[in-house]
Order: C-alpha cells, then structure tokens, then sequence
C-alpha cells in the first residue's frame, strides 16, 4: 500500500499555532514579549532567506523579532561584543547566530558565547552536555522536530532498534542522544560506514541524515521501518529541461513502497525546524521569567 507520508508542513502549523496561543496567554500574564534576536553575519542568499522566514514566523507567533545584520568583513571582537550586549538585553530572550559565518570567525568560540539559557539552537557546550546527560536543556531544532514527529508514530521507544546516519553535531549526534534517552537502542553510521545496508535491515527507525542523495536504498530497509529523511540537496533534473535542477533527499524514493511512514523531501523535516526554534524561544523565555515550561503537544487531535 505504500508508506504513511509524515506531514512536517501541518505538523509545523500544529506547533507555530500552540506556540503562538501560548505567547498570547504569558504575554497577558506578564506584560513581557517573547524576543528572538537573529544575527547574520555577510551576505549567503540562503542564510538571508532563512533568517527572514524566522522573523516573519516568529512575529507571526506574537513575538519580538530582532534582526543584526553585519558585513562579512566584520570582526571577531566586533560579533562577540554584539553577542554581550544580547546576552545582557532582557528584551531578548532567545539568540541565533546564523551559520555558516566567514572563514575568520571561529563557529566554537561564537556558539559558546551565547548564555546558555538564551542559546535557542542547542549548540552550547551545556546544552549539548545536558542533552547527553538526559538533563532538562534546550535540544537542537531538527532533531527536535525529528523526535516530535516519532513520538507521534511510537508511544514507546523501549524494544525499539534505530539507526541514524550521520554524525554531525547538529543532527546525527542529538538526535543520537535522545534516542538513548528514550531508552531506543541506536546503532550510529556514516557516509563512510562499510555496513549501512546491513545495520538498516535491522532498524525499526531510521534517521538518514548523511547529506548524501539518494543513499538509502530501499531495499536496506526493514519492511514497516519508520524513516526520517534530514537531507536535502539539489541535484541536476534533466527531465525537467537544461540547467533544471530538483531537491531531494538522503532516502532514494523507492524507499516508500517498504517504509511503514516516511518523511518527503521536501515538506517533511524541513518545516518542523523553524517551527521548533520558536517553541525553544518560548522555553527559554519561560526559563528567563521563571515561568512553568509546558512542552508542546504534536497530536494533531490534542487542541493544547
């Protein structure tokens, strides 16, 4: 019959819509509005796309947003002073750097000086420590999204084999973490791993996230597996006509005739990150104003 395609764009308009109600009632509550500052540092087409669509999304929630654009010849001392002065602000509750930043600046040094508790991306080396640790922290906004979405599919992860593919330290090792947490037993590859087919066999999840199209064939999969395609690359597409090019993801298609549920690419993973940035701002607001922290529901039924 085919594989249940998981919705990312209405599971996304299921959280920005829970997050925005829940603006409305602190805001009424405390007076204070919920800020995201957003720092681009040069002039990356992609990045600048991304940032606007954060800002637009988070005002639509009913919060603040702040935008710091710098060229990309701005210093080091220029970028971290910028980031005090954000950490100091009590307007701002949430701070993203968007990556990649100029070969100048060192990405370490930049993510760790963000206070932990505004740090809304999850690349603090406390959060990061906190999440391995199975402690409360703010989480990575796709593996995030990826465990919401599964928690939909799966009301227990205990007997669970998962396999994720990658192991960066914005997807594959998160989203390796809380699969432990959760107490799934998670086997880790990458794209130089000899035995991909193999340990997919025996994954009853898989989390593709290797940043290579079409590497998941479909015969690796356990018949009924669920998949969590992260990847996203643009590749020629001839049959469309020259100079076409199609996006696409880390699971060769196919792959939908053996999955149980699957992700597309695009419309499935995608979605669920911005969306999920905006739920770590309301946390971390939350935190700041010593406010209870309710988790946002992903059951399309459940109205909170």
């Amino acid at each position: 019959m085919g594989a249940q395609l998981i919705d990312g764009k209405a599971y996304a308009q299921a959280v920005r819509a829970r997050v925005g109600l829940r603006v409305r009632e602190l805001v009424a509550e405390t007076g204070q509005i919920p800020g995201l500052a957003v720092v681009l540092v040069g002039h990356d087409p992609a990045s600048e796309i991304y940032v606007r669509s954060k800002g637009k999304q988070a005002v639509e929630a009913g919060m603040a947003s702040f935008e710091h654009r710098l060229p990309a010849d701005t210093s080091a001392e220029t970028l971290m002073a910028l980031i005090h002065q954000l950490n100091e602000d009590s307007l701002v509750h949430g701070i993203l750097v968007q990556l990649p930043l100029p070969d100048h600046i060192e990405a370490r040094a930049v993510i760790n000086a963000i206070s932990p508790q505004k740090d809304v991306d999850g690349f603090h080396i406390s959060n990061v420590g906190m999440v391995g640790t199975g402690q409360d922290a703010i989480v990575p906004c796709t593996p995030l999204g990826c465990m919401m979405m599964l928690r939909t599919l799966h009301d227990d992860f205990r007997g669970k084999t998962a396999l994720v593919i990658g192991h960066s330290n914005v997807v594959g090792k998160p989203m390796t973490r809380l699969l432990l947490n959760a107490d799934c037993t998670v086997m880790v590859a990458h794209k130089s791993s000899t035995n991909i087919p193999e340990l997919a066999r025996m994954a009853d999840i898989v989390v593709a996230a290797a940043g290579v199209p079409g590497l998941v064939k479909s015969d690796w999969l356990k018949p009924g597996a669920t998949v969590i395609d992260v990847g996203i690359s643009r590749i020629p597409a001839p049959d469309l006509g020259p100079d076409k090019t199609r996006i696409t993801g880390d699971v060769d298609v196919a792959a939908r005739d053996i999955a149980g549920a699957i992700t597309p690419v695009p419309g499935g993973v995608g979605p669920m990150t911005i969306a999920c940035l905006l739920a770590n701002t309301l946390s971390a607001y939350c935190h700041l104003l010593g406010l209870p922290d309710r988790p946002i529901s992903l059951n399309l039924q459940d109205p909170t």
